[in-house]
């Protein structure tokens, strides 16, 4: 049989006083003075890791070393395609004037750089005049991010070269029309992009402006300007990714000095060694443009929304 045995309300109260009578020996002492633990300190700062780095410096030199292996099998000397000494040699040529001029249709690799830089500079500048503040406008007020929204998601898809006639027409001139095309490609992102920052930027901030009874200028610059700073940013970065890779077939079709005209003149001439030369440089100043912006980014960038 099993017995069970219930405890009252007296029971508690007689073990608790039970409990108090016998020293507890793991208690502390009150006569001995108890050191307090000292906070935890911050944790160090990370050291950059040379190992990694030079494990990430050998890992790209092997790429383009295997790259150029096999770009070797697969050429040979005299046929139609250059082998890699060819276009060393071809590179080494061009690269000990890139600034001579013969002409206004003969100039160096670096005066049609230069050109093109020039002309992304100014499209990509009118952009950023034109989308950044209608970005600011249409992510501030519902109203006419309901009015663009459908306008901007019929225009943006369109491919840039399409609004090259449209700048032709326009313009009567090709060097007009190819800013016109980097204008109508770099507009986009940065419209978009800015919008997108406006909208998520807290209500809280939006409710705390709206009881000191901020101005719009005062919001704009004290509240929406430093959080939208980042998405503002990639815009920009992206938009410059676009303009340059527009600016080369634009110039292509227009003519004149610019690194675009260049290749397809090199083309008409069969220098297909300055051609992959050109590419090269292309490439090189892509990369150069998006380090730039991508290190001006990081800056202007709050850590907790760091990559």
């Amino acid at each position: 049989m099993v017995s069970a045995v219930f405890h009252g309300p007296w029971h508690d109260t007689a073990s608790s006083e039970h409990s108090r009578s016998i020293p507890n020996p793991t208690a502390p002492d009150p006569s001995v003075p108890v050191r307090r633990a000292a906070p935890d300190s911050a944790p160090p700062p990370r050291r950059p890791n040379p190992n990694g780095a030079l494990a990430r410096i050998v890992a790209s030199c092997t790429g383009i070393a295997l790259l150029m292996g096999v770009w070797a099998l697969l050429t040979q000397p005299g046929g139609s395609f250059p082998t890699p000494a060819a276009t060393f040699n071809a590179a080494v040529e061009l690269f000990s004037d890139p600034f001579y001029r013969n002409g206004p249709n003969d100039q160096g690799i670096g005066w049609n750089v230069l050109m093109s830089l020039q002309r992304v500079a100014l499209g990509f500048g009118l952009a950023a005049l034109v989308g950044i503040p209608l970005g600011f406008l249409i992510g501030r007020f519902r109203f006419l991010g309901s009015m663009f929204s459908p306008i901007i998601s019929l225009l943006r898809p369109v491919s840039p070269l399409a609004w090259l006639p449209l700048g032709l027409l326009a313009f009567k001139a090709a060097n007009p029309a190819a800013i016109w095309t980097i204008f109508i490609c770099s507009i986009w992102p940065m419209i978009i992009n800015t919008a997108v920052g406006v909208q998520r930027v807290p209500q809280d901030y939006l409710n705390v402006a709206r009881v000191l009874d901020l101005s719009e200028w005062k919001i704009i610059t004290r509240i929406l300007m430093p959080a939208v700073l980042p998405y503002m940013l990639t815009g920009v970065r992206l938009a410059v990714g676009t303009a340059w890779l527009v600016i080369v077939a634009a110039e292509m079709l227009t003519g004149g000095v610019g690194i675009g005209f260049w290749v397809w003149d090199e083309w008409n001439n069969l220098n297909v060694n300055h051609i992959i030369v050109a590419i090269v440089v292309i490439g090189t100043v892509g990369l150069l443009l998006e380090l730039a912006l991508i290190k001006i980014a990081t800056a202007f960038t709050y850590d907790e929304v760091k990559p």
